[in-house]
């Protein structure tokens, strides 16, 4: 866990990705907030127990327990701390679950420092309907889409790997990954 002291408002940032945190931190950090970072849920939990930042992006697929774990327990432990869910692998469905865990919005990778900024003031447009009401089912296109993809991430980008992770051909799979996402 690193601190970086000496300014404003309490920043935590939570993704098992060190660059990616390193990066948002320095950037957080650079906009006058103290930026503060944790690797898994763990180490962001052990850090809010001590101080209660006034912002928290978590990101939803980490090492260990997940994000969504996570921002409920930010809510129970720093109920004034507003998160937003940070993640590589966007749909409704995990919107959702975010939403219900205690996410005051949504961003999808890759994201830059002003739209994650932007989703700590923007309040999501739900009406007076709660967000169980406002959810479509995910296509099932779009659910095999994000499959791949994250099947093919995992494989670190090589598509034989990820053919044989799938149970599909080769070919196949670069048919698939040819057209555009859903």
């Amino acid at each position: 866990m690193m601190i970086h002291d000496g300014l404003r408002e309490l920043f935590l940032i939570v993704d098992d990705d060190e660059m990616l945190r390193s990066r948002l931190a320095r950037a957080i950090q650079s906009r006058g907030f103290r930026a503060v970072v944790a690797s898994d849920y763990d180490e962001a939990v052990q850090f809010i127990h001590h101080e209660k930042p006034q912002y928290a992006l978590v990101d939803l697929n980490m090492t260990g327990r997940s994000g969504l774990e996570l921002l409920e327990t930010i809510t129970q432990i720093s109920p004034n701390t507003r998160c937003v869910m940070l993640t590589g692998y966007g749909s409704i469905t995990t919107a959702v679950e975010a939403m219900r865990a205690g996410a005051w919005n949504y961003v999808t990778k890759p994201a830059d420092t002003d739209q994650i900024l932007s989703a700590f003031n923007t309040v999501p447009d739900r009406g007076n309907r709660s967000v169980e009401i406002q959810y479509k089912p995910q296509t099932l296109a779009e659910t095999e889409w994000e499959h791949i993809q994250r099947v093919l991430a995992d494989c670190g980008e090589n598509i034989s790997e990820a053919a044989r992770q799938l149970g599909i051909p080769r070919r196949t799979l670069q048919r698939k990954l040819k057209k555009r996402a859903p």
